[in-house]
């Protein structure tokens, strides 16, 4: 059943309405996660996507086909805010963009302003009450704000802001920038989120939106993506539109200016742009998995082109750990492009020699559990006559618990693969993430408890190389002086405000 959750819509008191979708009409039918949890829950999961819209005539219909550009950053809550200079309205639900907001519900959403957002998350009630955009009416008037990434420091300010008599609607960190913001004594807004925001410490690429303001920034380390672009209409004037990947221009046919830098504030107004930098010095440590896995590879991501960095991380692959084979597979889609640079830098050729169905939905009708790896096979279909008697090269961007690669393994293995060579095309995942991306704690986390070898025998392959990190900063580099984050693969975390019970050597092996 799809929620929805109304806040400021002329005609409608603020409420949540549970609306019966086409996916929902059968109650018989289960959550896919509920049934096969080792299918997406050996991935990693980027927790949001975020977009700002200012001076368009149809603000709320250019956020969300944004938003859906956006959409394989986060497929369970979605949400648009909009603005007309007088009122600011809020419409979000869980689901997905194209379920939550048809033409009724954009046409619901009047002002040339609006800021959208889509999320990974949980499901329930609480999740819908922490889907964005937030929207809080303030001591500095009505805010809505859209929030990438993941606060550290939010114990120690929640705590603090709470005793200065803070009302707290969610369970969100994004609402205490929000909090700060309201109890700032600058006597600006901007000053204001200026000062809230050199206070809170992590990943953030944020967008907020006033009664006649956008606002966009990002935290002074850089680890989250945020990209500034403009529109042209007929009579030349602008539209200034933020994004957290510059493919969502390409829809939007938006031209793409710059990225917003570390720690600067970018406030958009019918006055024009202006633009500060509320901190500055810190080194910058942009999430290096925004290359391997998280972005589209159409999108150019800290000053990089997504897809020339996968293919020189399967180019140096190929270097550091070729093997005689007949045939080189990628695990689609995220394996694609990195497999294509390792099948031309080794000479093998490249084959689909797994299928992936794209037309796998939220839900679908439950199978008899007897079926062995039925998630993983739902997703993925081996192609026999490419596989059946060749020694087949794998490439996968990154194994995470190991479940599903064996799964996978499995598969090609069972196709009539003669050997099956796996090749990831990152260093070994052995230190979770604290800066907005949902990952296991290390005790699940295989390459944190297990050798490489021995990852080797539990997936069933042949072989088992993964990436060097020397090989990954250079693969991600392309000259563009980027400095990256990289604790998810050496345990070293930028900041100091890490939870130690979480990043102490597990005790117990898988």
């Amino acid at each position: 059943m799809t929620q929805r959750l109304f806040q400021g819509i002329e005609g409608i008191a603020d409420c949540t309405r549970h609306l019966v979708s086409r996916h929902d009409q059968n109650s018989l039918v289960p959550d896919p996660r509920s049934l096969f949890p080792a299918g997406d829950a050996d991935k990693l999961h980027e927790e949001c996507g975020v977009v700002a819209i200012h001076n368009h005539p149809d603000a709320a219909r250019q956020a969300y086909l944004a938003l859906y550009a956006l959409q394989h950053r986060g497929q369970e809550s979605a949400g648009i805010a909009t603005a007309d200079g007088q009122r600011l309205a809020n419409i979000k639900g869980m689901g997905l963009v194209s379920e939550i907001f048809t033409d009724d519900v954009l046409q619901k959403l009047p002002g040339h302003m609006a800021i959208g957002h889509t999320r990974y998350s949980t499901t329930g009630d609480s999740a819908l009450l922490n889907a964005q955009p937030i929207r809080v009416d303030s001591t500095k008037g009505l805010i809505a704000i859209a929030h990438n990434g993941n606060l550290v420091n939010l114990g120690n300010l929640r705590t603090r802001l709470e005793r200065a008599g803070a009302y707290f609607q969610t369970t969100s960190d994004s609402e205490i920038i929000v909090q700060l913001i309201a109890h700032s004594q600058a006597s600006t807004l901007v000053d204001a989120i200026a000062e809230s925001l050199a206070q809170v410490e992590g990943a953030f690429s944020i967008v907020m939106m006033t009664r006649d303001r956008i606002f966009a920034a990002r935290d002074p380390r850089g680890f989250r993506p945020l990209s500034m672009g403009r529109m042209k209409d007929s009579e030349g004037r602008d539209t200034i539109v933020f994004a957290s990947e510059s493919c969502a221009f390409d829809l939007l046919r938006a031209e793409f200016l710059r990225d917003v830098h570390p720690g600067e504030l970018v406030m958009v107004s019918e006055d024009g742009v202006t633009s500060r930098q509320f901190a500055s010095g810190v080194a910058q440590s942009s999430c290096i998995f925004e290359h391997v896995y998280f972005a589209r590879p159409d999108s150019r991501i800290f000053g990089r082109w997504v897809q020339e960095s996968r293919d020189q991380m399967g180019r140096q692959l190929a270097r550091e750990s070729g093997v005689p084979a007949d045939v080189v597979v990628p695990v689609p889609d995220s394996g694609v492009t990195a497999a294509l640079g390792y099948a031309e830098e080794a000479g093998i050729p490249f084959r689909f020699g797994l299928i992936r169905n794209h037309y796998v939905g939220r839900t679908f009708i439950q199978p008899e559990q007897r079926v062995r790896d039925f998630g993983v096979r739902l997703k993925l279909n081996p192609v026999h006559n490419l596989l059946a008697g060749k020694r087949v090269v794998l490439i996968d961007d990154s194994i995470i618990r190991g479940t599903t690669s064996r799964k996978i393994v499995r598969m090609v293995r069972g196709a009539g693969a003669r050997e099956v060579h796996l090749r990831i095309s990152c260093p070994p995942t052995v230190s979770p993430c604290f800066y907005g991306v949902d990952t296991p704690s290390k005790r699940e986390l295989i390459a944190a408890n297990q050798s490489i070898e021995e990852i080797r025998r539990f997936i069933e392959a042949d072989s088992l190389a993964y990436l060097s990190l020397d090989g990954l900063l250079q693969a991600c580099d392309g000259g563009e002086g980027n400095h990256f984050c990289t604790a998810c693969y050496t345990g070293n975390y930028p900041t100091q405000w890490i939870d130690v019970d979480e990043i102490l050597p597990a005790a117990v092996s898988l």
